[in-house]
């Protein structure tokens, strides 16, 4: 009995112990999605001390969601003391009504949309049995893009550029870490050119690309073009200045290796510089991304984008009693947003560096 007794302990410690190790190799991946706040409740429902574990989730939940609130407060609170030339301005409650008139006028939008397109076919279709079919046209839709067609606009145009300032910054930054020379050679023009507004840079883009991008597509307008070369000038300098710390810090033994076993160069990076960088290239990354999508918002104001940059810039030359709210819905998407970048790259970081794995 004793024996039997003492055999299902084990089993269940055995069990409780694979349990803890999922729950702490999990709990990374939830700390790097933001939802860090869910460990300590898996380890309390797994039977780990809830004294402690509360501790762990006040920190993490319990906080954070009293600075929300704190701020939401002060925000209902001061906002209706403060007159602007378009009367108050709005709290939480008016952004958020503003907010869900800007989804319904996208709503409606895409039902005149796909009324267009049906009457559309629906027409063809007469002129085909009709045996017209020089008579068939297919056209566009020309409505005017709607809030969450500008959130897409200005997600492409930043992903544009972002993709740009890495295939130029990474190899620079890798070819600056291991040479000496380049990286004497490339260092002032990086000390040179970093500090540059996007609003300096904007002009001599725009005359650029109108003079090379002559034919332009659809899919790509000129006026997202000029703001994604915008986005690649002013975001590449955190991803090349980290890539090159971080190829320059790896272990010189490393190098050593190589060197005796007589690695050509294409393995030396991709075996030996890529994997003992990529923590800090990643950091590089994420600042990029960060500069990048907030230099997008005035590149898209001046190049008159389609984005939340020019809807910005629109509501505030419209002037109408529903401008702040509006302008504010569009700060805070603005904020989500890059909140949201910013957790999808930590999470790849997560992912690919061994920093993440030890």
């Amino acid at each position: 009995m004793s024996i039997a007794s003492d055999t299902s302990d084990n089993a269940g410690a055995g069990r409780r112990e694979k349990l803890f190790a999922a729950i702490n190799r999990a709990s990374a991946w939830l700390g790097a999605l933001g939802f860090g706040w869910l460990t300590p409740l898996l380890k309390i429902a797994a039977g780990d001390d809830p004294r402690q574990q509360m501790g762990e989730l006040r920190d993490t939940l319990l906080f954070p969601l009293m600075g929300i609130a704190i701020f939401v407060a002060g925000w209902a609170i001061l906002a209706p003391q403060v007159q602007t030339s378009l009367g108050a301005i709005p709290g939480p409650v008016q952004v958020f009504e503003e907010a869900g008139g800007l989804w319904e006028d996208h709503v409606e939008e895409r039902e005149k949309a796909d009324r267009f397109y049906q009457m559309q076919a629906e027409r063809n279709a007469e002129l085909e049995a009709e045996g017209e079919t020089d008579r068939i046209k297919w056209r566009q839709y020309t409505g005017s893009p709607t809030f969450i067609d500008q959130i897409f606009t200005s997600l492409k145009t930043v992903g544009l550029g972002f993709l740009i300032a890495t295939i130029v910054a990474v190899p620079l930054g890798i070819a600056s870490g291991l040479s000496k020379p380049f990286n004497g050679a490339l260092n002032p023009i990086v000390q040179l050119f970093k500090p540059v507004s996007p609003l300096a840079w904007l002009p001599i883009v725009t005359m650029v690309v109108s003079a090379v991008y002559v034919d332009a597509s659809e899919a790509l307008p000129k006026s997202l073009v000029i703001s994604a070369v915008t986005v690649t000038l002013c975001s590449l300098w955190p991803t090349l200045i980290n890539t090159a710390l971080g190829v320059a810090s790896i272990d010189k033994d490393l190098v050593n290796v190589s060197k005796v076993l007589r690695l050509s160069t294409a393995k030396t990076v991709t075996k030996l510089v890529l994997p003992s960088a990529l923590p800090l290239i990643f950091t590089g990354l994420r600042l990029s991304l960060g500069v990048g999508w907030m230099v997008l918002i005035a590149a898209e104001m001046l190049a008159q984008n389609p984005g939340l940059g020019k809807f910005v810039w629109d509501e505030f030359q419209n002037g109408s009693s529903s401008s702040l709210a509006r302008i504010m819905v569009a700060v805070l998407t603005i904020g989500i947003i890059g909140f949201l970048l910013d957790r999808v790259m930590f999470t790849l970081q997560t992912a690919f560096t061994f920093s993440s794995k030890r």
